[in-house]
């Protein structure tokens, strides 16, 4: 057994002394407090607020967080003043998505499948390549399509107030889809619900292709996946999902789309998608 060192001992101490003396960066009533509670509230988390707050104030480190501290605040420290004020805003809930009942489907006519799909969508060095999906209300009565791109995470939400049947889903997306300049219709990634019995109509009305992933595969769109998870703070499972109107998804897709991300060095998807959009392109060989 090791023996107790006093001078060891009193050496730890003073260093968490030290330690617990450090002045706190989030003081309320400060502006890095009242910052960090307007993108909390706003749905950003720790660590892309953290990662945001450096491109945002690059020349003032007082506006300077780590995320860590941030989560001490909620966390560590739930009673304080922090927590208080975003506790009901926070996003919690699964770290995966469950199973929703539309596993099994017969092969859809004339569907074509990912391994077919662009080399280049797999990198995500050409906007334009799209997944999608429905995200199903109580007993998968109601629903809500779901397009993400692969390359900036940039989310559409398409409205099916009456129904999910193959027709309904067909005029949103080749309406949403048909919205996009051309550069952003590369290609989209769907799984073999029957939902897409009509893909081909939706090809011939906007001109993108669409690809098939393989039954139970979920991981081959795990851009879609996710970002329905984050959905899933906007309309919660077990809901009457035909209750959000246009302007409620618009909402909600506004406010994904404006939420800093890591992969993209905390820039937003919309800051990303504007970007790219407004740089000069060559001209994209015909995937047809």
């Amino acid at each position: 057994m090791g023996r107790y060192r006093a001078v060891i001992a009193q050496d730890r101490v003073g260093r968490n002394r030290g330690r617990a003396g450090r002045p706190r960066r989030l003081v309320p009533g400060s502006r890095l407090f009242a910052e960090v509670v307007t993108r909390l509230t706003r749905r950003d988390s720790p660590e892309q607020i953290a990662g945001r707050l450096r491109r945002d104030f690059p020349e003032d480190a007082e506006m300077w967080v780590s995320h860590e501290t941030i989560y001490q605040a909620l966390y560590v420290r739930p009673t304080g003043e922090l927590a208080r004020q975003v506790n009901d805003a926070l996003r919690t809930g699964r770290t995966r998505r469950k199973p929703q009942g539309r596993q099994s489907h017969p092969k859809l006519r004339g569907m074509v499948n990912i391994a077919e799909r662009p080399a280049e969508a797999l990198d995500r060095a050409v906007p334009g390549h799209w997944e999608g999906d429905l995200i199903l209300g109580a007993a998968c009565q109601s629903a809500i399509g779901t397009l993400v791109e692969r390359t900036t995470g940039f989310v559409l939400l398409l409205h099916l107030p009456h129904d999910h049947t193959a027709a309904t889903v067909s005029a949103a997306m080749s309406t949403a889809i048909g919205r996009l300049p051309d550069q952003l219709r590369r290609s989209l990634t769907w799984d073999q619900g029957s939902e897409m019995a009509l893909h081909t109509m939706i090809t011939a009305q906007t001109g993108m292709p669409i690809y098939f992933c393989d039954p139970h595969s979920p991981w081959q769109r795990g851009t879609n996946e996710n970002t329905n998870g984050l959905l899933r703070q906007y309309f919660p499972k077990g809901t009457d999902l035909s209750f959000y109107g246009p302007g409620l998804l618009d909402q909600a897709a506004a406010e994904l789309n404006s939420r800093p991300r890591k992969r993209l060095a905390f820039e937003t998807p919309a800051e990303v998608i504007h970007r790219l959009l407004s740089e000069p392109t060559e001209p994209v060989a015909s995937t047809s």
